[in-house]
């Protein structure tokens, strides 16, 4: 079978956005500085920057038969992105999201709404789209067993497996040892390994516990330091792209993912891809928004010769 493209296994939900100088406390009401409401999830986003970056991608998920699904559909139309999604009774997931209004952290509540009942039949009903696909990216916000069964359906058929356990919780070795390249950031690296990511070392012992549990490659994203690409016989440090002030961050990790994939999809080494993925968050850091602030191919590609020219 000829391999192309990216599938995506994940969640699509609708982002409600607030900027403020603090959250507020319990039983506390404040005055926000910003708000926005656009298409998220980290599935869905990472299908986005995928496609964005040049891959032909397939989504694969569970929607309601709302408004908010509506709103799902219509921006994978508008991304060239082939949806395989079921539309049930349930709701279209949400989430809220704080963003600090001057230095972008965020802190985000997800709830994936119809996603929540995705199950190994909605898999097996998408096996050709991840049969045929060169890489399969799946996350952690739909249920464990959907996930599983992706990436076993992915590994039987030969195509890279990207695993990106966030929110990061206690699963089986199993997903690890199914997975070419496990992706957490330095939260989800600690939640996992029991390692505080606090320095390249201690990135490099948590890169080592998931090699344990069965990793092919451990890469943590590490934020404003960049990543860590840890295989068995290298461990080589990425450092960020900087693509202008840094506005928010919500969604670096699924454009980072996003072009990851992209790149690996269309056969870049995977240094290089890692490479992509970093200037392809960096540039997403520097926009408002989520799936929104996702660059396009010629803007990664542009940013990736001004580094190397310096």
């Amino acid at each position: 079978m000829s391999k192309n493209g990216v599938a995506v296994l994940g969640v699509f939900v609708v982002d409600l956005a607030f900027r403020a100088g603090n959250l507020p406390a319990i039983g506390e009401t404040i005055a926000g500085s910003g708000f926005a409401m656009g298409p998220g999830g980290k599935g869905s986003n990472q299908a986005v920057a995928a496609a964005r970056a040049g891959a032909s991608v397939t989504f694969i998920s569970r929607i309601g038969s709302d408004a908010f699904g509506e709103l799902a559909l219509k921006t994978w139309e508008a991304e060239g992105i082939s949806p395989r999604v079921t539309r049930t009774a349930a709701p279209t997931g949400a989430a809220f999201i704080y963003v600090h209004e001057i230095r972008g952290d965020n802190a985000i509540i997800v709830v994936p709404g119809a996603a929540t009942h995705l199950s190994p039949a909605d898999i097996d009903a998408a096996a050709d789209a991840i049969r045929g696909s060169r890489v399969f990216v799946t996350q952690l916000e739909q249920p464990v067993d959907a996930a599983r069964r992706g990436l076993e359906m992915a590994r039987s058929a030969g195509s890279i497996t990207v695993f990106n356990p966030a929110p990061a919780m206690t699963v089986d070795n199993e997903l690890f040892a199914l997975s070419d390249y496990v992706v957490p950031n330095e939260t989800e690296a600690e939640a996992l390994t029991g390692i505080a990511v606090g320095d390249l070392a201690a990135a490099r012992s948590a890169g080592d516990v998931l090699l344990a549990k069965g990793a092919g490659t451990a890469l943590i994203t590490l934020g404003e330091r960049g990543a860590l690409f840890h295989a068995r016989d290298r461990s080589i440090h990425v450092p960020p792209f900087a693509a202008g002030k840094v506005v928010e961050t919500a969604g670096a990790g699924d454009a980072f993912v996003g072009g990851f994939a992209a790149a690996l999809a269309g056969g870049a080494d995977p240094l290089e891809a890692v490479r992509f993925g970093s200037a392809t968050a960096g540039i997403s850091v520097t926009r408002a928004g989520t799936a929104p602030a996702m660059p396009q191919r010629a803007e990664i590609e542009t940013l990736l010769k001004e580094h190397a020219a310096t």
